[in-house]
């Protein structure tokens, strides 16, 4: 049974929820689980993830589009509101931001068709993830957005274990320093795993589901 629990409050007035035990991600095996589905859902914690976000921008990079991963859109929304509000600059004909969401292959590959590529190519694309692990889905949203022609204007997450993807920092609200004792591990060197202690749930930014 998974039992999340709220974290102590240190940014904003959103809270963390996590769950610790023994999870595997796509690319990894993690011993916390981390909740986002209230930040990306619920509009009054959408808006402060988004105000702690901008404050860890610069005002010197445009922002035209934000491509939002992991069904950020609302998140999205509100980060392009606030990014106006702060005055970032735009070099859209309409001064304004396009939210987007990525489209997949069958393998995986981001992919955008050819009405969408105009938000892309020529623009400043700030990639915006519920949470970075590994930053393998990062590194394959900033593959996409300079396939199509667009420039990254960073990369940015409501949670992320890594600093940086493709030498690009992360901006987060939340950070491992916020989970005491967070570890990831190659699915192969797992010590849950070597020690026979079950999977309790498959995780994604979307959710869980349990074993």
């Amino acid at each position: 049974m998974i039992t999340l629990m709220k974290m102590p409050i240190r940014h904003g007035s959103a809270p963390l929820r996590v769950a610790r035990g023994h999870f595997a991600t796509n690319h990894s095996h993690i011993n916390y689980f981390v909740d986002i589905t209230y930040q990306k859902t619920r509009l009054s914690e959408a808006k402060d993830s988004a105000r702690q976000l901008v404050t860890n921008f610069v005002n010197d990079t445009p922002v035209d589009t934000i491509l939002c991963l992991d069904g950020t859109s609302v998140v999205g929304t509100c980060l392009a509101q606030e990014l106006t509000k702060s005055g970032f600059r735009t070099i859209n004909a309409h001064e304004t931001i396009y939210i987007l969401d990525p489209e997949y292959n069958a393998n995986s590959q981001i992919i955008f068709r050819d009405n969408t590529q105009g938000m892309i190519r020529g623009k400043h694309v700030l990639v915006l993830m519920a949470s970075v692990t590994t930053g393998y889905t990062a590194k394959r949203a900033l593959e996409a957005i300079t396939y199509y022609g667009g420039t990254v204007a960073g990369v940015a997450a409501i949670y992320s274990a890594v600093d940086q993807v493709e030498g690009y920092p992360v901006r987060s609200v939340y950070t491992i320093q916020d989970l005491p004792g967070y570890a990831s591990y190659d699915y192969r060197e797992c010590p849950y795993c070597k020690a026979g202690q079950k999977i309790d749930a498959l995780v994604n930014s979307f959710g869980y589901s349990q074993l």
